[in-house]
């Protein structure tokens, strides 16, 4: 009797492990393996672009389609580089709202996975290496494309996926000349990705990204 009830609870567990793998992928969770390696670094953010779920990035080519996963609730969403911008993965606000958990702006645990085309660079390459899709620095700019933010408090800082700890960069919108010096505080998947007081000090009114900027290390 007791081996035949061993039997039952096992076999109930098994039921119930199923019924939840289904539920989970009817949501639209991840099937993301807990060790599958990030073809990018560092937190995800978005901007405020409209359209269907899409990202911009200045590692892969226009046309790529990559699988964002929030490790933190297991939502995932599939979007496909649209243009240019300073980030290894920037989603516009249709992506970010699929992954997000309410009122956070930032991923800080994710996972990216390029799902077509060859494999991507590793997320660890050094500064200056010629990375496919990469955007140009233009105007003596040390990053390239649209600049974001992510909503962290304090002094205007910055994180980097370039520069180290303690860089100090003057981050200048070419829109309305308004510039900031902002020093490096850790890492992140975009050449420069501004805290909310650094964005606060450039940005135009109600905008979230600026598109026409340069970047300088500050000596």
């Amino acid at each position: 009797m007791k081996v035949q009830r061993r039997h039952v609870l096992a076999a109930t567990v098994a039921v119930a492990a199923s019924v939840a793998l289904s539920v989970g992928t009817g949501l639209g969770f991840a099937g993301t393996a807990p060790g599958t390696r990030s073809v990018c670094a560092g937190s995800v953010t978005f901007s405020a672009e409209d359209g269907p779920p899409a990202a911009t990035s200045d590692r892969f080519p226009v046309g790529t389609r990559l699988r964002v996963t929030n490790l933190d609730n297991s939502r995932a969403a599939t979007v496909t580089v649209t243009g240019p911008s300073g980030s290894c993965v920037l989603l516009n606000a249709a992506a970010m709202d699929l992954v997000r958990e309410p009122g956070r702006n930032v991923i800080r645990r994710n996972v990216v996975e390029r799902l077509d085309g060859p494999t991507a660079p590793p997320p660890d390459a050094q500064p200056g290496e010629n990375r496919p899709g990469a955007a140009q620095p233009i105007g003596g700019s040390v990053c390239g494309g649209a600049l974001t933010f992510f909503a962290e408090g304090g002094a205007p800082a910055a994180t980097s996926g370039q520069f180290p700890a303690g860089t100090r960069l003057r981050v200048t919108n070419l829109d309305n000349g308004k510039a900031v010096t902002v020093t490096v505080t850790g890492p992140s998947g975009s050449c420069v990705l501004l805290n909310t007081a650094a964005m606060d000090a450039i940005r135009e009114p109600g905008k979230n990204l600026v598109r026409r900027n340069t970047v300088q290390l500050a000596r």
